[in-house]
Order: structure tokens, then C-alpha cells, then sequence
């Protein structure tokens, strides 16, 4: 089993703070977004936040130093990765299952207000936006605090008063013999708190439902589908709990020159017979509007692709950019002149005089097989 602390890199005694940092620098590193198609980069980025839900949570940190893993109810096998001989002697039972149920016990925490629900809402950007970043107003119809009450959900001149059920601690205990089982409290819901007089806007949920409109800053690079994280602006908690996040999901409208490979950007090149087979300097439009000149070699094939290095989209978090990719196209006429027709017949009996038959190899290798 990996160390979450060696996962991070941090020791053992790191704060929560030093969890976070070490947690934000390898989650850009080893984002998919800047690693596509990179199996082990994702594998990597999904220990590091297997480890960083752990250590950043106090009580499943403090479950994970005393027994190596944290225990969930419903996960087969037990204590993964403890030694229950050991732990009991060194714990008091009645704590320790106190604990791992629905973070309760006796002298635990109150279960608290729920958190906020989470939101998603969509963005369309043109191709140019995506690749260069751009801020964007974002309305989000979601449940926020209300007004009148600032999200208490008690009515103007009260408050809400202790439940007089669990005493505040949002959970009540079951007795299940050896131990007891906690469980949110079903008088307040968990909150610890009763209202007796609800207000009178939103009859004491401390919430009501409307319209919001939030700008956001759409980082350069952004492909179809990537999700960005505006912390605590989803949906408001019932009766002053943590808000959710609002999730902002990109949709990008096509590019009539260029298409996306990763963080590189192909474009489709025309160029002559002549061209391909003498070769030339041509010119090509980028995605920020400039142009950049390539070298056609001479010889050169339908479909051949020529990289321009750093000519791409942007790669998101920082990291540079990716390449520019020109595939040529022989484009050939569909009408002719006399003086084309007569030129390329001669052409071809030249062609057929120095090189002979190119399909004659068709026949021989037929033959052969």
C-alpha cells in the first residue's frame, strides 16, 4: 500500500497547509489536461488525490497514522492495512467506532449543516477564445442564502435554539451491543440546531432560489468539455453550511481551418503537383492571426505533415504551447487549359521515359506472391 505522505512528498508532520501546497503543485503537474493520453501521468494524479482526501480530512488523517488506512462501513476485508490487535490496546473501542461512523461519539464533533450541493453550467466559446483565454459572465439559476435571514433560516429578531433531542451534537447514538453506532439526529437533520420560528421568506430552509451571474476567467487552452472549478459558488447550504462549487464546462465551436490533436493544432495545406515534387516556401495562417513560412521538401507526398514548433494551443496550467501541424494536400485542377493538358502530357511521357511504369511494381509483387 503507498504512503499518502510519501505520495505528496511531504513528512509525516506536515501541516495542513504544506498538504495543500504539495497537493496544488503535483495536481497541475499530473493533470490529464496537460498529460493527454499519458496512462501512468493519470494513474499518478489519481493517488495523489486518493492521498490528499485523506490527509487534508483531520479525523480520516488521524484514522490513516494510527492504522495505515482509513475505514469506510460497506468496504470489505475490515481494517485494510491495520493491525486490530495492536490498535486495541493502544484505543478505547467505544472512541474509535465513534469515530469511523458518521464522524460521531462521544465528545465528537456535531455532524454540522450539510454542505451545499455542487453546479454545473456551460459556457460556449469560438475556437480563437479557447486557445487564447477569456473571462465570461456565467448565470447560474441555483439555490442561494436568503436575503431576509442571510441564510439562518430563522425569522427577523430569533435564532435558532439547540436541539433539544442531541443536545447540538447533530447525531444521536444506537446501541449495537459491544458498540454504538451514531447517526445524524432526526429532529434537526443533523444541523444541531431547531428553528421555532422560521422566517418567514424561506420558511427556515435559509434559502431561496435565483439567478446569479458570476465572471469567470477561462484559462488559454481550454479544449471541449474541460471543467473549471469556481470554488463556493454553487448552491448555498441549508442553514449556513458550506456552500458547493460551481463547475464550468466548455463548449467549443469547431474551427473551419484548424482541428485539435492534443495540444497540437493540424491544418489542411493545397499545394501544386509542382510544388510537392520541386518543393517551396509557403505561407500559413496561425490561430492567433499571424502567418509563419515552411518549407515544402521537394519530393513531397499527399499527406505529409510538416511541424512548426510552438505554433499550437496553449497547454493549460503553463508549460508552453503545443505544435502547429501541416498536412499537404496535392490539389489537383478539375479543368484544365490546352496549355496545361498539352504540358502535363508531356510531363508524363518524360516521366514514363526516365521512370517507366509506376503500377508495373503492382503486377510484379502479384506475380511474385
Amino acid at each position: 500500500m503507498a504512503d499518502y505522505y510519501e505520495t505528496l512528498g511531504v513528512p509525516k508532520g506536515a501541516s495542513a497547509d504544506e498538504i495543500k501546497k504539495a497537493y496544488r503543485k503535483l495536481a497541475r503537474r499530473y493533470h490529464p489536461d496537460a498529460n493527454p493520453g499519458d496512462a501512468a501521468a493519470e494513474e499518478r494524479f489519481k493517488a495523489i488525490g486518493e492521498a490528499y482526501d485523506t490527509l487534508s480530512d483531520p479525523d480520516r488523517r488521524k484514522q490513516y497514522d494510527s492504522f495505515g488506512r482509513t475505514f469506510r462501513p460497506g468496504q470489505g476485508g475490515g481494517f485494510q492495512g491495520a493491525d486490530f490487535g495492536n490498535a486495541a490496546a493502544g484505543f478505547d473501542l467505544g472512541d474509535l467506532f465513534g469515530g469511523l461512523f458518521n464522524r460521531g461519539g462521544r465528545g465528537g464533533p456535531s455532524a454540522g449543516p450539510r454542505r451545499g450541493a455542487d453546479v454545473e453550467a456551460q459556457v460556449s466559446l469560438s475556437f480563437e477564445d479557447a486557445l487564447r483565454g477569456v473571462t465570461v459572465k456565467v448565470p447560474v439559476d441555483k439555490a442561494n442564502a436568503c436575503p431576509t435571514c442571510h441564510g439562518s433560516g430563522a425569522a427577523a429578531g430569533t435564532a435558532p435554539t439547540i436541539c433539544p433531542v442531541c443536545k447540538g451534537r447533530g447525531v444521536t447514538s444506537e446501541s449495537q451491543g459491544f458498540f454504538s453506532i451514531n447517526q445524524p439526529c432526526s429532529r434537526c437533520a443533523g444541523a444541531g440546531t431547531v428553528i421555532e420560528h422560521p422566517c418567514p421568506t424561506c420558511h427556515g430552509s435559509g434559502r431561496v432560489r435565483s439567478t446569479k451571474t458570476y465572471q469567470v476567467r477561462i484559462p488559454a487552452g481550454v479544449r471541449e468539455g474541460t471543467r473549471i472549478k469556481v470554488k463556493g459558488k454553487g448552491e448555498a447550504a441549508p442553514r449556513g453550511g458550506e456552500p458547493g462549487d460551481l463547475f464550468v464546462v466548455t463548449r467549443v465551436t469547431a474551427s473551419p481551418l484548424f482541428t485539435r490533436n492534443g495540444d497540437d493544432l493540424v491544418i489542411d495545406v493545397p499545394v501544386t503537383f509542382a510544388e510537392a515534387a520541386i518543393g517551396e516556401q509557403v505561407e500559413l495562417p496561425t490561430p492567433d492571426g499571424t502567418t509563419v513560412r515552411v518549407k515544402i521538401p521537394a519530393g513531397s507526398t499527399d499527406g505529409k505533415t510538416l511541424r512548426v514548433k510552438g505554433r499550437g494551443a496553449p497547454r493549460l496550467n503553463g508549460g508552453g504551447q503545443g505544435d502547429l501541424l501541416a498536412r499537404l494536400r496535392i490539389a489537383v485542377p478539375s479543368k484544365l487549359s490546352k496549355q496545361e493538358r498539352e504540358a502535363l502530357e508531356r510531363l508524363q511521357e518524360i516521366q514514363h521515359a526516365n521512370h517507366g511504369d509506376p503500377r508495373q511494381k503492382l503486377f510484379v509483387e502479384k506475380a511474385a506472391g
